[in-house]
């Protein structure tokens, strides 16, 4: 098993760590009402997912 020898400084760590950044998730268009939507995702205005409906959307007035 590893042994470090001396400890990580928190300079040293962070300057490996420089590179984990969260990247912006990729977007598309609804094929049915034209909003942007993340892939894999239902839309949230309409509930369609690839075409075919799948969460039912209520009207609240």
């Amino acid at each position: 098993m590893a042994h470090p020898k001396s400890k990580v400084s928190k300079q040293r760590k962070n300057k490996r760590r420089t590179h984990y950044k969260a990247e912006l998730p990729t977007l598309a268009t609804c094929s049915n009402c034209g909003t942007t939507v993340q892939y894999h995702r239902v839309c949230p205005e309409c509930g369609f997912y690839r075409g075919k409906l799948a969460v039912e959307k209520t009207v609240t007035a």
